[in-house]
């Protein structure tokens, strides 16, 4: 999952930023609300943490803009300000959550995962190549009936493979869903991931699914 930070405040972003890191999802990180809105309206975004108070366009100029251009990707808004009355423009304008600050990072992720989860149950069936399932909703991947273990990023990857079966990904293409805008492509950390994901879901097990096109990139499908 691709997620989208717009956030002043230097220290709260590299804590958000990081934390989320952590746990496996691709952070892209903008300063001041034009930014923000420029990189979240390229569509690449599976949800949205918007701060309120920012410069250049608010938290909430930048959630109507989305809102207008049919963006629908979850927003989960950040603020100090906390009333009733706040919390309702930000609802009717848009967003799905709203967090106050301060607040415990334990909790942002519990709201980031339940927003991401509530837009897998309403928008994503089961997605199956060959034998090999995977629940958005669930997380839960299943070869030939045998659940598979995977990690966060491991995860992410397989998704992106899964929506795209029989079409070959190139590596530009895989940095740009898995990892943030900074990443650099040159470097062999993607060819270590799909190693790592060919070994879980093709090791001992037939037909191969996970193919490498040489000189491209990866493709995953039944042959």
């Amino acid at each position: 999952m691709r997620l989208l930070l717009v956030e002043d405040e230097q220290k709260v972003a590299s804590f958000i930023k990081k934390g989320l890191e952590e746990e496996g999802y691709a952070v892209d990180h903008a300063a001041d609300g034009e930014t923000g809105l420029a990189m979240g309206l390229d569509g690449l975004h599976d949800l949205f943490i918007l701060d309120i108070n920012l410069p250049k366009l608010d938290g909430l100029g930048i959630l109507k803009e989305l809102r207008r251009k049919k963006i629908t990707a979850p927003v989960l808004l950040l603020t100090v300000r906390a009333t009733i009355e706040d919390k309702v423009i930000g609802l009717d304008t848009g967003a799905d959550d709203y967090l106050p600050k301060p607040f415990s990072f334990q909790e942002l992720l519990a709201r980031v995962r339940a927003l991401l989860r509530r837009n897998a149950d309403t928008r994503q069936p089961i997605l199956q190549v060959a034998d090999l399932s995977l629940d958005p909703a669930t997380r839960q991947v299943q070869r030939g009936g045998e659940r598979i273990e995977l990690t966060s990023k491991e995860f992410t990857l397989l998704d992106y493979f899964m929506r795209n079966q029989g079409r070959v990904l190139t590596r530009a293409m895989i940095a740009e869903h898995g990892w943030d805008y900074g990443f650099e492509t040159t470097t062999n950390v993607i060819d270590v991931y799909i190693n790592y994901l060919r070994k879980k879901i093709d090791d001992r097990r037939e037909p191969k699914l996970l193919h490498t096109v040489r000189g491209v990139g990866y493709v995953l499908k039944e042959e």
